[in-house]
């Protein structure tokens, strides 16, 4: 069974059991999450399409962890002008673990 749900702006396709790293979200460590923005789910062959959502399933999660990505570099130039702009970044991410999706 996995269910293709709306996290944070974003659509993930999630199974029971997955972990997956989404944009920051509110909420401790350990803290329970339920999503029920669930655009699309599959029950062992059985396909159910949302209009735009699925009615009555949702996503049950928990956060694991909060932490920081990769170091992203922003280099920008303009040539023969001088300009040289060098920037660093790295996004604010958490780790959820999906416990289970309900219909």
């Amino acid at each position: 069974m996995y269910a293709i749900v709306e996290i944070a702006g974003q659509q993930f396709k999630v199974e029971k059991g997955q972990q997956i790293f989404t944009h920051r979200l509110e909420g401790d460590v350990d803290a329970a999450l339920v999503f029920d923005k669930v655009l699309l789910v599959d029950n062992e062959g059985t396909i159910s399409v949302g209009a735009p959502t699925v009615t009555g399933a949702t996503v049950n999660a928990t956060i694991v962890e909060h932490l920081k990505g990769e170091k992203v570099i922003v280099f920008k130039k303009k040539r023969r002008k001088g300009y040289v702009k060098k920037n660093g970044h790295r996004q604010a991410l958490t780790k959820i673990s999906i416990d289970a999706i309900t219909l």
